[in-house]
């Protein structure tokens, strides 16, 4: 079948988002905002296949790579025969991304021992329980609430405050600065962050993103801010956060702030991947998360060369 790929618009959401939501993705990149921002560093394309949704990226080295189908089981099976074929069509080998292991289970099923997976830790999502991450309590997290403690006693007139048309510009503002004083224009991966910041903050009502703030005294300069959304019925995602480093306190302080006045009601909270920068690393794990969201790359296994049948028995 004719596969019709579509470059992604922000009059797409509710197409897109009509397939991610009938299935409770953990994945921080799957969910609108993050694909629509990120699509301008990464290009990304979406097609409807057999009812189900698909999105196309490229590898580094410019090859294209799919999602596994977004939608009904039986479905997804028909979506990914047709896309086989469209890779063999292509005359391009066949990739997959951001593939999670109950995702690989079901291909394993479809189409037995033709495909490998390779798990990325640095992709990974860290994801907390909302109860812990609000609380804060136990000799683990000891250490966050000294520091929590220390930016009250420092600024004992401090503000939180939701994210909205009045306030937005001041996070802007915020950002711009925090760009400066860390140097992001001398590292592109700092760069490329940014750039999505400045732009989750200049379409944050379009996006219908959710975020907090915090001052430290009534009318002062933002000094923290950070944005993020529902990612399934169960998880709220923290897609954004920013603190002036030399505040002590200031990043667990929105953090435990923006999950107790924005994600109470979710059980969960994906604060999303490390990209394998030790010091982040570091700071998530101190969190101690409840579990990891493994995602991998799917190819073909070396023994099919690449020509295995797309088809399979159909369960």
């Amino acid at each position: 079948m004719e596969i019709i790929l579509k470059k992604i618009e922000l009059g797409d959401r509710e197409v897109i988002d009509g397939y991610l939501w009938r299935k409770a993705y953990r994945s921080c990149e799957l969910i609108f905002p993050n694909i629509y921002l990120w699509s301008r560093k990464y290009p990304t394309e979406f097609a409807v296949v057999e009812d189900t949704l698909v999105f196309l990226g490229y590898t580094d080295e410019g090859e294209p790579s799919v999602t596994f189908p977004a939608g009904e089981e039986a479905q997804a099976h028909k979506a990914m025969d047709a896309v086989m074929e469209w890779f063999k069509g292509q005359h391009k080998e066949f990739r997959m991304h951001l593939v999670q292991r109950q995702e690989f289970a079901l291909l394993e099923s479809w189409y037995p021992g033709m495909l490998q997976i390779a798990y990325n830790r640095d992709s990974a999502d860290y994801v907390y329980e909302t109860e812990k991450l609000t609380v804060l309590s136990g000799k683990k997290l000891h250490g966050k609430r000294n520091h929590i403690n220390k930016f009250k006693e420092n600024h004992p007139e401090w503000m939180y405050e939701a994210i909205g048309e009045e306030n937005v510009e001041d996070c802007f503002q915020m950002a711009l600065k925090w760009r400066e004083e860390t140097g992001c224009e001398e590292d592109e991966e700092k760069r490329d962050e940014m750039c999505v910041t400045l732009n989750a903050l200049r379409l944050f009502r379009e996006l219908r993103l959710k975020g907090g703030l915090l001052r430290g005294e009534p009318g002062g300069e933002v000094i923290a801010f950070t944005i993020g959304e529902q990612l399934n019925p169960d998880t709220f995602v923290v897609h954004i956060e920013k603190a002036f480093a030399e505040i002590q306190g200031a990043y667990p302080m929105i953090n435990q702030q923006f999950v107790t006045h924005e994600a109470q009601g979710y059980q969960y909270v994906n604060r999303e991947e490390d990209t394998g920068a030790e010091g982040l690393r570091k700071a998530k794990l101190s969190y101690h998360p409840a579990f990891l969201v493994e995602k991998g790359t799917v190819s073909y296994r070396s023994s099919h060369g690449g020509q295995a049948m797309a088809g399979g028995e159909k369960g």
